[in-house]
């Protein structure tokens, strides 16, 4: 199974996330995309497949420090551009395996992504 884990690697949530894959035995890669980037193929196909209401991280302190004037008229691209500019705007973790797509952390929830495994 392929499986990226994409996130901040001093994230409270991506610690978790990673700690509960770690005691699974669940091998994966993982992506920072505050050191590494992220590109707009990624984000394009997130946001397909989720919504940008999901990936774009509007509790976090990135977009709370934004202009109101950047925060105005959110829409599909202009999400992207924000997440794009800043990475850290993108919420944590998004998780790819095998064509599953996983934003956040919820434990019940990746009980249910990785049932098979």
């Amino acid at each position: 199974m392929a499986i990226t884990i994409y996130g901040i690697k001093n994230c409270d949530t991506m610690k978790k996330a990673r700690a509960w894959l770690d005691r699974k035995g669940i091998a994966y890669a993982f992506h920072d995309y505050k050191v590494e980037g992220i590109d707009r193929a990624h984000l394009d196909r997130w946001v397909d497949r989720a919504g940008w209401e999901t990936v774009l991280n509007r509790a976090g302190t990135t977009f709370k420090k934004l202009d109101d004037a950047d925060k105005a008229g959110l829409d599909r691209e202009k999400a992207i551009e924000l997440m794009l500019a800043q990475p850290s705007m993108i919420k944590r973790p998004v998780l790819e395996a095998n064509g599953k797509l996983v934003v956040g952390f919820k434990p019940e929830v990746y009980e249910e992504a990785f049932a098979e495994v």
